[in-house]
């Protein structure tokens, strides 16, 4: 999508390197989320009524207690207590409802859990509209290529589009690139029921941008270069970090919301996924494409159209979007 021409043209991402090489500046930046899902899914048997839960580990509050979602969360009342599957032992592991958040249980467990422990009896969080069991396959297939810091419910999904070839293929090219770690939460996907957008509340997500990335996309603004963002938790990273010309360095939180009418900051590009209706992505995605000269939802409504007819793949699996 190009938002100068509002022009839509088919390509196939192999041809990435071809297209920025040809569209954008030398010295293009694109900033990648590492971010690694966890294994955060677990089964557990209620000890009272012998009836199963499922939970999803949002984070971790200490060694032994986590910040969870539950199915069927009104009958997980404080006190509840489950028990859960531990290969290591002959003995199943409990965890006990120790508090209430809104929508979340803080779920505190007999023996401390940690990713470790997660990877051997955890199980990947596939999207609900994936009707099947996670398997083996997916503990690899739904991580990115260089996903390497644990933390995230789900994968930042526009990465699982790209191999080592491609990578290499966009060196040569002469893009560059950095990595920023966002954990990405379950709210970026939550739908907006509010009336008025304004009204809608953003989950809280948890990131990180070291010295050097830092310095080089501050460096990469003021010599002009563009940068590009490679999916949604990325940009929202970005312009999160970005204060009085500088990127915040070290740990952070954000709960941004962009919706049309945002005045982007740093990203000057952005490749993304096809997003799920009624979603804040789908809200992003529409003030990224605006421009002076239009609005941003109805190209991005055109694009979608423009898609559904050639028959693209949405959502995680599914096939990628270029907005330049």
């Amino acid at each position: 999508m190009d938002r100068k021409a509002r022009s839509i043209e088919h390509r196939m991402v192999r041809d990435l390197p071809l297209i920025l090489e040809s569209k954008l500046p030398e010295g293009t930046l694109m900033v990648f989320n590492n971010s690694r899902v966890r294994k955060a899914r677990l089964f557990g048997i209620s000890e009272q009524s012998g009836a199963k839960a499922e939970f999803l580990l949002l984070d971790r509050i200490n060694n032994d207690t986590w910040r969870a979602l539950v199915n069927r969360a009104r009958r997980c009342r404080l006190g509840s207590r489950y028990l859960f599957a531990n290969r290591n032992s002959c003995e199943n592991l409990s965890a006990e409802i120790t508090g209430e958040e809104g929508e979340y249980r803080l779920l505190k467990f007999d023996l401390p859990i940690d990713d470790t422990w997660l990877d051997m009896h955890g199980h990947v969080p596939l999207p609900p509209y994936i009707k099947r069991k996670d398997s083996m396959e997916d503990t690899e297939r739904y991580q990115t290529i260089y996903a390497r810091e644990y933390g995230s419910a789900a994968a930042p999904t526009a990465g699982l589009h790209f191999t080592e070839e491609l990578l290499g293929e966009l060196g040569r090219a002469g893009v560059e690139k950095a990595f920023i770690t966002l954990h990405v939460g379950l709210g970026t996907f939550l739908p907006v029921r509010s009336e008025n957008i304004e009204d809608h509340k953003m989950h809280e997500e948890s990131y990180n941008i070291n010295e050097e990335t830092a310095e080089r996309i501050e460096k990469a603004i003021a010599e002009g270069s563009k940068l590009l963002a490679v999916g949604t938790t990325s940009l929202r990273t970005l312009e999160s970090a970005w204060s009085d010309g500088r990127i915040k360095r070290g740990d952070g939180t954000t709960s941004i919301f962009i919706y049309p009418g945002y005045e982007f900051k740093v990203a000057g590009a952005l490749f993304t996924n096809f997003h799920t209706p009624a979603s804040t992505l789908l809200m992003l995605v529409s003030a990224f494409a605006s421009s002076n000269a239009f609005d941003g939802r109805d190209f991005i409504l055109e694009a979608y159209r423009e898609a559904i007819k050639e028959g693209y793949r949405f959502f995680s699996y599914g096939d990628a979007c270029l907005i330049l």
